[in-house]
């Protein structure tokens, strides 16, 4: 008798509050630009240098959480030869990457948004999660393309890994349109847990008269003299790169939102 009491009572405090919150699936698609810092590029959060898109799915526990899988593609690049620095215009460095990023987000809405059963239309927000990212650095070397890490640019014993973690992290607003539609636009920046998205991090490697001419010239194509053992990048050991995506999202509501 008194647990049913005690039931009928639970089952009340639910009921009597302001609103019952729908869990719900939401998909969604952005696409926008993409940027990276790194040895090319040490000082400027914001330069953009490509292209990004990206797709999504994701639960919405409540108005406030959600959590989600997601892919993203981008491509950066970085041109010493383009560089407000003469020193990096002397260095002469260059290249180019895809990234192709799968990774698990949560989010945490600041106001309590409709998409998880809540009252507001509208919310800023913010994100992080871990991810892994896949990346080829490559250049055009006289008509062709070649992938810079085959090369060992900085005489590693064998090519550096083209994947690595990554952690990503931003903040963006949403919008409900209509019903189970939604709009976004967010930045985001992701930690890599490499060095080499732009094939450069160590020194020079020593030169090798009879060795690949291409190889030493992918290695040390500066303008001015650079010597074995000088370092060809900065000493930060993890590239950043960067996202910034508009997009629309659709959601399956479990269940009506009812106000009492």
């Amino acid at each position: 008798m008194k647990f049913k009491i005690l039931l009928l009572n639970l089952v009340f405090i639910l009921l009597s509050g302001r609103v019952v919150y729908g869990q719900a699936w939401e998909i969604g698609l952005g696409a926008g630009a993409a940027g990276y810092m790194g040895d090319l590029n040490p000082v400027n959060p914001l330069k953009i240098s490509g292209i990004s898109g990206g797709v999504f799915a994701k639960y919405n526990f409540n108005p406030y959480w959600a959590f989600g899988l997601h892919y993203n593609y981008g491509r950066i690049a970085g041109d010493d030869s383009k560089s407000d620095n003469e020193d990096f215009r002397n260095r002469n460095l260059k290249f180019f990457t895809p990234l192709h990023e799968l990774s698990l987000q949560v989010d945490f809405n600041f106001l309590e948004y409709f998409a998880g059963g809540g009252t507001k239309r509208f919310s800023p927000y913010i994100y992080t999660g871990i991810g892994g990212v896949i990346f080829n650095p490559k250049v055009n070397y006289k008509g062709e393309t070649r992938e810079l890490r085959l090369y060992r640019t900085e005489d590693q014993s064998s090519p550096y890994k083209n994947y690595a973690i990554s952690i990503p992290y931003g903040a963006g607003v949403k919008y409900n349109l209509k019903s189970n539609w939604s709009i976004f636009s967010q930045i985001g920046y992701r930690t890599a847990y490499t060095d080499y998205l732009d094939d450069v991090s160590g020194v020079y490697k020593m030169p090798d008269p009879n060795g690949d001419p291409v190889r030493e010239y992918l290695s040390n194509p500066a303008l001015d003299a650079r010597t074995f053992g000088d370092q060809r990048g900065d000493s930060r050991k993890r590239d950043t790169y960067l996202f910034i995506q508009i997009g629309i999202s659709y959601t399956f509501l479990s269940e009506k939102c009812f106000t009492f």
